[in-house]
Protein backbone atom coordinates (compact mmCIF):
# COMPACT_ATOMS: atom_id res chain seq x y z
CA UNK A 1 0.00 0.00 0.00
CA UNK A 2 1.42 3.20 -0.55
CA UNK A 3 1.49 6.48 1.52
CA UNK A 4 -1.91 7.41 3.19
CA UNK A 5 -0.99 11.03 3.75
CA UNK A 6 -3.33 14.13 2.87
CA UNK A 7 -2.85 13.71 -0.68
CA UNK A 8 -2.72 17.81 -1.35
CA UNK A 9 0.22 17.75 -3.91
CA UNK A 10 -0.85 20.95 -5.08
CA UNK A 11 -0.87 23.45 -2.83
CA UNK A 12 -3.51 26.49 -3.17
CA UNK A 13 -0.05 29.21 -3.78
CA UNK A 14 0.74 26.98 -7.18
CA UNK A 15 0.81 28.93 -10.03
CA UNK A 16 -1.42 27.22 -12.78
CA UNK A 17 0.82 26.01 -15.93
CA UNK A 18 -1.01 28.98 -17.96
CA UNK A 19 0.09 32.67 -17.71
CA UNK A 20 -3.21 34.06 -18.48
CA UNK A 21 -5.28 36.13 -15.69
CA UNK A 22 -8.64 35.25 -14.55
CA UNK A 23 -9.53 38.82 -16.61
CA UNK A 24 -7.11 38.01 -19.44
CA UNK A 25 -4.42 39.67 -18.34
CA UNK A 26 -1.29 37.78 -19.62
CA UNK A 27 1.09 39.37 -17.45
CA UNK A 28 -0.76 37.37 -14.49
CA UNK A 29 0.43 34.08 -13.08
CA UNK A 30 -2.80 32.64 -11.06
CA UNK A 31 -2.78 30.22 -8.59
CA UNK A 32 -4.59 26.86 -9.78
CA UNK A 33 -7.08 27.02 -7.50
CA UNK A 34 -7.80 30.34 -8.98
CA UNK A 35 -7.46 28.97 -12.30
CA UNK A 36 -10.31 26.77 -11.85
CA UNK A 37 -12.56 29.03 -11.01
CA UNK A 38 -11.70 31.74 -13.53
CA UNK A 39 -10.83 29.72 -16.52
CA UNK A 40 -12.78 30.05 -19.62
CA UNK A 41 -14.92 33.17 -18.24
CA UNK A 42 -12.11 35.66 -18.83
CA UNK A 43 -14.93 37.60 -21.15
CA UNK A 44 -18.13 37.46 -18.89
CA UNK A 45 -17.38 41.09 -17.20
CA UNK A 46 -17.54 42.93 -20.20
CA UNK A 47 -20.39 41.06 -21.60
CA UNK A 48 -21.98 42.28 -18.44
CA UNK A 49 -22.63 38.45 -16.99
CA UNK A 50 -21.40 36.86 -13.98
CA UNK A 51 -22.61 33.04 -14.75
CA UNK A 52 -21.41 31.15 -18.29
CA UNK A 53 -24.39 31.41 -20.79
CA UNK A 54 -25.42 27.99 -22.37
CA UNK A 55 -25.56 28.36 -25.99
CA UNK A 56 -28.22 25.37 -27.12
CA UNK A 57 -28.27 26.09 -31.13
CA UNK A 58 -27.91 23.04 -33.62
CA UNK A 59 -27.23 25.86 -36.50
CA UNK A 60 -26.67 29.93 -36.81
CA UNK A 61 -27.75 32.20 -39.02
CA UNK A 62 -25.15 32.69 -41.97
CA UNK A 63 -26.22 35.65 -44.53
CA UNK A 64 -22.75 35.34 -46.51
CA UNK A 65 -22.83 32.21 -48.09
CA UNK A 66 -19.51 32.50 -49.83
CA UNK A 67 -17.95 33.77 -46.59
CA UNK A 68 -19.45 30.52 -44.67
CA UNK A 69 -17.94 28.40 -47.50
CA UNK A 70 -14.07 30.00 -46.81
CA UNK A 71 -14.54 28.85 -43.33
CA UNK A 72 -15.43 25.20 -43.97
CA UNK A 73 -12.63 25.34 -46.74
CA UNK A 74 -10.33 26.53 -43.85
CA UNK A 75 -11.52 24.35 -41.21
CA UNK A 76 -11.59 21.42 -43.45
CA UNK A 77 -8.19 22.22 -43.89
CA UNK A 78 -7.17 23.06 -41.03
CA UNK A 79 -9.30 21.51 -38.21
CA UNK A 80 -8.60 25.30 -36.21
CA UNK A 81 -11.56 26.36 -34.69
CA UNK A 82 -13.27 28.77 -37.37
CA UNK A 83 -13.04 33.08 -36.87
CA UNK A 84 -16.08 34.88 -36.00
CA UNK A 85 -19.39 33.63 -35.00
CA UNK A 86 -20.15 29.51 -34.64
CA UNK A 87 -21.55 27.54 -38.04
CA UNK A 88 -23.12 23.90 -36.82
CA UNK A 89 -22.99 22.95 -33.34
CA UNK A 90 -21.17 19.49 -34.73
CA UNK A 91 -18.19 21.73 -35.78
CA UNK A 92 -18.31 23.75 -32.83
CA UNK A 93 -20.00 25.58 -29.43
CA UNK A 94 -19.32 28.27 -27.56
CA UNK A 95 -20.09 26.66 -24.41
CA UNK A 96 -18.08 23.35 -24.80
CA UNK A 97 -15.17 25.61 -26.22
CA UNK A 98 -14.88 27.30 -22.42
CA UNK A 99 -14.77 24.32 -21.24
CA UNK A 100 -11.90 23.06 -23.72
CA UNK A 101 -10.22 26.13 -22.79
CA UNK A 102 -10.58 25.65 -19.00
CA UNK A 103 -9.64 22.17 -18.91
CA UNK A 104 -6.12 22.89 -21.03
CA UNK A 105 -5.11 25.68 -18.79
CA UNK A 106 -5.56 22.80 -15.93
CA UNK A 107 -3.77 20.52 -17.62
CA UNK A 108 -1.04 23.04 -19.03
CA UNK A 109 -1.90 22.25 -22.60
CA UNK A 110 -2.08 24.20 -25.61
CA UNK A 111 -5.64 23.07 -26.67
CA UNK A 112 -8.22 20.54 -25.34
CA UNK A 113 -11.00 19.26 -27.31
CA UNK A 114 -13.98 17.56 -25.87
CA UNK A 115 -16.01 14.33 -27.00
CA UNK A 116 -19.79 13.16 -26.20
CA UNK A 117 -17.38 10.55 -23.37
CA UNK A 118 -14.03 9.46 -22.73
CA UNK A 119 -13.94 6.49 -25.10
CA UNK A 120 -15.20 8.88 -27.83
CA UNK A 121 -12.50 10.88 -26.86
CA UNK A 122 -9.87 7.85 -26.72
CA UNK A 123 -11.75 6.24 -30.36
CA UNK A 124 -10.94 9.64 -32.17
CA UNK A 125 -7.47 9.50 -30.73
CA UNK A 126 -6.67 6.38 -32.17
CA UNK A 127 -8.64 7.12 -35.47
CA UNK A 128 -6.55 10.17 -35.63
CA UNK A 129 -3.43 8.45 -35.46
CA UNK A 130 -4.73 5.25 -37.76
CA UNK A 131 -5.91 7.92 -40.90
CA UNK A 132 -2.15 8.64 -40.87
CA UNK A 133 -1.30 5.11 -41.25
CA UNK A 134 0.02 4.88 -37.81
CA UNK A 135 -2.48 1.81 -36.24
CA UNK A 136 -0.21 0.44 -33.99
CA UNK A 137 -0.52 0.88 -29.68
CA UNK A 138 1.95 0.10 -27.34
CA UNK A 139 -0.54 -0.17 -24.25
CA UNK A 140 0.91 -1.23 -20.65
CA UNK A 141 -2.28 -3.15 -18.30
CA UNK A 142 -3.97 -2.35 -16.70
CA UNK A 143 -6.77 0.38 -18.17
CA UNK A 144 -10.26 1.15 -17.77
CA UNK A 145 -12.14 -2.25 -18.91
CA UNK A 146 -13.50 -0.58 -21.88
CA UNK A 147 -10.58 1.19 -23.04
CA UNK A 148 -8.48 -2.63 -22.74
CA UNK A 149 -11.39 -4.07 -25.03
CA UNK A 150 -11.26 -1.72 -27.86
CA UNK A 151 -7.47 -1.88 -28.28
CA UNK A 152 -7.54 -5.53 -27.72
CA UNK A 153 -10.62 -6.44 -30.23
CA UNK A 154 -9.07 -4.04 -33.04
CA UNK A 155 -12.66 -2.79 -33.81
CA UNK A 156 -11.27 0.87 -34.78
CA UNK A 157 -8.74 -1.56 -37.28
CA UNK A 158 -5.59 -0.82 -34.29
CA UNK A 159 -3.04 -3.59 -33.47
CA UNK A 160 -1.79 -3.52 -29.84
CA UNK A 161 1.03 -4.92 -28.10
CA UNK A 162 1.06 -5.65 -24.62
CA UNK A 163 3.60 -4.60 -22.53
CA UNK A 164 5.93 -4.22 -19.12
CA UNK A 165 6.67 -0.16 -18.96
CA UNK A 166 10.38 -1.90 -19.10
CA UNK A 167 9.40 -3.35 -22.45
CA UNK A 168 7.80 -0.34 -24.23
CA UNK A 169 10.78 1.14 -26.12
CA UNK A 170 11.23 -2.57 -27.99
CA UNK A 171 7.76 -2.87 -28.80
CA UNK A 172 7.42 0.25 -30.87
CA UNK A 173 7.76 -0.24 -34.66
CA UNK A 174 7.35 1.97 -37.63
CA UNK A 175 3.94 2.46 -37.68
CA UNK A 176 3.34 2.51 -33.87
CA UNK A 177 1.05 5.52 -33.49
CA UNK A 178 0.39 5.63 -29.90
CA UNK A 179 1.89 4.61 -26.51
CA UNK A 180 -1.06 4.37 -23.55
CA UNK A 181 -0.99 4.02 -19.91
CA UNK A 182 -3.17 5.38 -17.33
CA UNK A 183 -1.84 6.00 -13.88
CA UNK A 184 -3.00 5.76 -11.22
CA UNK A 185 -4.34 2.65 -13.29
CA UNK A 186 -8.17 1.78 -12.94
CA UNK A 187 -8.53 -0.16 -10.80
CA UNK A 188 -5.36 -1.29 -9.33
CA UNK A 189 -4.08 1.81 -8.39
CA UNK A 190 -0.41 1.29 -9.92
CA UNK A 191 1.98 3.92 -10.39
CA UNK A 192 4.14 4.66 -13.37
CA UNK A 193 6.56 6.89 -13.66
CA UNK A 194 5.63 8.88 -16.88
CA UNK A 195 9.03 10.96 -17.44
CA UNK A 196 10.39 7.35 -17.70
CA UNK A 197 7.56 5.96 -19.73
CA UNK A 198 7.56 9.34 -22.08
CA UNK A 199 11.41 8.91 -22.56
CA UNK A 200 10.68 5.15 -23.72
CA UNK A 201 8.76 6.60 -25.88
CA UNK A 202 11.07 8.66 -28.71
CA UNK A 203 8.98 10.42 -30.82
CA UNK A 204 6.09 8.55 -30.60
CA UNK A 205 3.16 10.40 -28.53
CA UNK A 206 2.41 8.99 -25.14
CA UNK A 207 -0.89 9.04 -24.05
CA UNK A 208 -1.66 9.02 -20.35
CA UNK A 209 -4.93 9.14 -19.06
CA UNK A 210 -5.30 11.16 -16.15
CA UNK A 211 -8.99 10.22 -14.93
CA UNK A 212 -8.43 8.70 -11.48
CA UNK A 213 -5.56 11.83 -10.28
CA UNK A 214 -6.76 14.82 -12.50
CA UNK A 215 -4.89 17.73 -12.91
CA UNK A 216 -5.43 18.53 -9.31
CA UNK A 217 -2.63 15.79 -8.43
CA UNK A 218 -0.79 15.77 -11.20
CA UNK A 219 -0.63 16.86 -14.73
CA UNK A 220 1.13 13.96 -17.55
CA UNK A 221 1.81 16.99 -20.76
CA UNK A 222 4.74 18.37 -17.58
CA UNK A 223 6.09 14.92 -17.56
CA UNK A 224 6.62 13.98 -21.34
CA UNK A 225 2.58 13.17 -22.38
CA UNK A 226 1.81 14.41 -25.51
CA UNK A 227 -1.95 13.56 -25.00
CA UNK A 228 -3.99 13.70 -21.52
CA UNK A 229 -6.95 11.59 -21.79
CA UNK A 230 -9.98 12.38 -19.14
CA UNK A 231 -13.16 10.49 -18.99
CA UNK A 232 -15.15 14.06 -17.57
CA UNK A 233 -17.99 11.99 -16.46
CA UNK A 234 -16.03 11.20 -13.38
CA UNK A 235 -14.15 14.25 -11.62
CA UNK A 236 -14.46 16.66 -13.46
CA UNK A 237 -18.27 16.75 -13.48
CA UNK A 238 -17.92 15.28 -9.95
CA UNK A 239 -21.36 14.82 -9.40
CA UNK A 240 -22.62 11.90 -11.44
CA UNK A 241 -25.10 13.90 -13.81
CA UNK A 242 -23.20 14.03 -16.78
CA UNK A 243 -20.92 11.94 -19.47
CA UNK A 244 -18.22 13.21 -21.61
CA UNK A 245 -14.81 13.24 -22.38
CA UNK A 246 -11.64 15.35 -23.20
CA UNK A 247 -8.15 15.15 -24.47
CA UNK A 248 -5.92 17.54 -23.79
CA UNK A 249 -2.98 18.47 -25.95
CA UNK A 250 -1.15 21.03 -28.44
CA UNK A 251 -3.05 22.96 -30.99
CA UNK A 252 -1.53 20.47 -33.80
CA UNK A 253 -3.23 17.30 -32.31
CA UNK A 254 -6.37 19.40 -31.73
CA UNK A 255 -7.07 20.53 -35.19
CA UNK A 256 -7.16 16.66 -36.37
CA UNK A 257 -9.20 15.86 -32.78
CA UNK A 258 -11.76 18.65 -34.25
CA UNK A 259 -11.80 17.05 -38.01
CA UNK A 260 -12.53 13.15 -36.32
CA UNK A 261 -15.28 14.83 -34.30
CA UNK A 262 -17.24 16.70 -36.97
CA UNK A 263 -16.66 13.12 -39.20
CA UNK A 264 -18.26 10.92 -36.57
CA UNK A 265 -20.22 13.32 -34.77
CA UNK A 266 -19.14 12.38 -31.37
CA UNK A 267 -19.58 15.30 -30.02
CA UNK A 268 -20.70 16.55 -26.32
CA UNK A 269 -23.94 18.51 -25.85
CA UNK A 270 -23.84 22.16 -24.61
CA UNK A 271 -25.41 21.23 -21.62
CA UNK A 272 -22.74 18.77 -20.64
CA UNK A 273 -20.29 21.41 -21.58
CA UNK A 274 -21.96 23.53 -19.22
CA UNK A 275 -21.89 21.23 -16.64
CA UNK A 276 -18.44 19.99 -16.69
CA UNK A 277 -16.66 23.72 -16.80
CA UNK A 278 -18.95 24.39 -13.44
CA UNK A 279 -17.26 21.37 -12.12
CA UNK A 280 -13.62 22.64 -12.91
CA UNK A 281 -14.38 24.91 -10.55
CA UNK A 282 -14.70 23.33 -7.35
CA UNK A 283 -12.36 20.73 -9.00
CA UNK A 284 -9.72 21.38 -6.32
CA UNK A 285 -11.46 21.40 -3.30
CA UNK A 286 -13.65 17.88 -4.11
CA UNK A 287 -10.18 16.19 -5.00
CA UNK A 288 -8.60 17.61 -1.63
CA UNK A 289 -11.13 17.03 0.66
CA UNK A 290 -12.34 13.67 -1.14
CA UNK A 291 -8.23 12.39 -0.81
CA UNK A 292 -8.03 13.36 2.50
CA UNK A 293 -11.07 10.79 3.77
CA UNK A 294 -9.63 8.12 1.24
CA UNK A 295 -6.02 8.55 2.60
CA UNK A 296 -7.97 8.23 6.35
CA UNK A 297 -10.33 4.85 5.01
CA UNK A 298 -7.00 3.18 3.61
CA UNK A 299 -5.40 3.70 6.44
CA UNK A 300 -8.21 2.08 8.89
CA UNK A 301 -8.43 -0.80 5.97
CA UNK A 302 -4.82 -1.43 5.94
CA UNK A 303 -4.53 -2.19 10.11
CA UNK A 304 -8.28 -4.42 9.29
CA UNK A 305 -7.71 -7.95 10.17
CA UNK A 306 -10.28 -8.57 7.99
CA UNK A 307 -8.62 -6.96 4.82
CA UNK A 308 -6.06 -9.08 2.95
CA UNK A 309 -4.91 -5.99 0.98
CA UNK A 310 -5.03 -2.48 0.75
CA UNK A 311 -4.61 -0.52 -2.37
CA UNK A 312 -3.71 3.31 -2.36
CA UNK A 313 -1.29 4.95 -4.75
CA UNK A 314 1.94 7.16 -4.02
CA UNK A 315 0.22 9.99 -5.35
CA UNK A 316 -2.96 10.51 -3.47
CA UNK A 317 -6.45 10.69 -4.54
CA UNK A 318 -10.03 9.24 -4.02
CA UNK A 319 -9.90 5.97 -5.07
CA UNK A 320 -9.14 2.97 -2.51
CA UNK A 321 -9.27 -0.64 -3.46
CA UNK A 322 -8.78 -3.21 -1.40
CA UNK A 323 -9.14 -7.31 -1.17
CA UNK A 324 -10.94 -8.58 1.79
CA UNK A 325 -10.12 -12.14 3.12
CA UNK A 326 -14.08 -12.98 2.42
CA UNK A 327 -16.51 -13.12 -0.05
CA UNK A 328 -16.62 -9.12 -1.39
CA UNK A 329 -19.71 -9.82 -3.06
CA UNK A 330 -20.79 -9.76 0.52
CA UNK A 331 -19.49 -6.69 0.81
CA UNK A 332 -21.12 -5.41 -2.07
CA UNK A 333 -24.14 -6.57 -0.40
CA UNK A 334 -23.35 -5.15 2.76
CA UNK A 335 -22.96 -1.47 2.34
CA UNK A 336 -25.98 1.27 3.28
CA UNK A 337 -24.82 4.35 2.94
CA UNK A 338 -21.98 3.49 0.01
CA UNK A 339 -23.46 2.92 -3.22
CA UNK A 340 -23.11 -0.11 -5.19
CA UNK A 341 -22.80 0.96 -8.45
CA UNK A 342 -20.27 1.31 -11.69
CA UNK A 343 -18.50 4.53 -12.61
CA UNK A 344 -16.44 7.37 -10.38
CA UNK A 345 -15.73 10.97 -9.20
CA UNK A 346 -19.16 11.61 -7.88
CA UNK A 347 -20.18 13.60 -4.05
CA UNK A 348 -21.08 9.96 -2.96
CA UNK A 349 -18.62 6.85 -2.17
CA UNK A 350 -19.23 4.20 -4.60
CA UNK A 351 -18.05 0.81 -4.54
CA UNK A 352 -18.09 -1.70 -7.34
CA UNK A 353 -16.19 -5.48 -7.90
CA UNK A 354 -14.35 -4.94 -10.98
CA UNK A 355 -14.12 -8.19 -11.75
CA UNK A 356 -18.12 -8.61 -12.42
CA UNK A 357 -18.21 -5.04 -14.03
CA UNK A 358 -15.81 -2.69 -14.97
CA UNK A 359 -13.28 -5.01 -16.17
CA UNK A 360 -15.61 -8.33 -16.65
CA UNK A 361 -15.28 -7.59 -20.70
CA UNK A 362 -11.38 -8.38 -20.06
CA UNK A 363 -10.36 -11.76 -20.49
CA UNK A 364 -10.35 -14.00 -17.06
CA UNK A 365 -6.16 -14.47 -18.04
CA UNK A 366 -5.20 -10.94 -18.91
CA UNK A 367 -6.82 -9.71 -15.84
CA UNK A 368 -5.57 -11.43 -13.98
CA UNK A 369 -2.05 -10.90 -14.56
CA UNK A 370 -2.74 -7.28 -14.50
CA UNK A 371 -3.33 -7.61 -11.02
CA UNK A 372 -6.97 -7.60 -10.92
CA UNK A 373 -8.49 -10.50 -8.77
CA UNK A 374 -11.43 -12.22 -7.82
CA UNK A 375 -11.56 -10.28 -4.28
CA UNK A 376 -10.56 -6.81 -5.82
CA UNK A 377 -12.88 -4.51 -4.79
CA UNK A 378 -12.97 -0.54 -5.82
CA UNK A 379 -14.20 2.20 -3.79
CA UNK A 380 -14.47 5.77 -4.98
CA UNK A 381 -14.87 8.09 -2.19
CA UNK A 382 -16.74 11.25 -1.71
CA UNK A 383 -17.56 13.79 0.33
CA UNK A 384 -19.18 12.16 3.63
CA UNK A 385 -17.75 12.25 6.84
CA UNK A 386 -15.04 9.85 7.10
CA UNK A 387 -16.64 8.24 10.43
CA UNK A 388 -19.92 7.51 8.91
CA UNK A 389 -18.42 5.59 5.86
CA UNK A 390 -16.08 3.71 8.27
CA UNK A 391 -19.29 2.87 9.93
CA UNK A 392 -20.55 1.30 7.17
CA UNK A 393 -17.53 -0.69 6.29
CA UNK A 394 -17.07 -2.14 9.57
CA UNK A 395 -20.59 -3.01 8.90
CA UNK A 396 -20.25 -4.64 5.53
CA UNK A 397 -16.77 -6.41 6.09
CA UNK A 398 -18.77 -8.29 9.16
CA UNK A 399 -16.62 -11.21 10.89
CA UNK A 400 -15.45 -12.47 8.14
Amino acid sequence: MGSTRNAETVPSTETAPSAQGPYGDATARQAFATEAVHAGREDLPAMGLHAVPLDLSTTYPSYDSRQEAARIDAFAATGARPDGPPVYARLDNPTVARFETALARLEGTESAVAFASGMAALSACLLARGAQGLRHVVAVRPLYGCSDQLLDTGLLGTEVTWVDPAGIADAIRPDTGLVMVETPANPTLAELDLRAVAHSCGTVPLLADNTFATPVLQRPAERGASLVLHSATKYLGGHGDVMGGVVACDEEFARVLRQVRFATGGVLHPLAGYLLLRGLSTLPVRMRAASATAAELARRLAGDPRVARVHYPRIGGAMVAFEPHGDPHAVIGGVRLITPAVSLGSVDTLIQHPASISHRIVAEGDRRSSGIGDRLLRMSVGLEDVADLWRDLDRALGSF
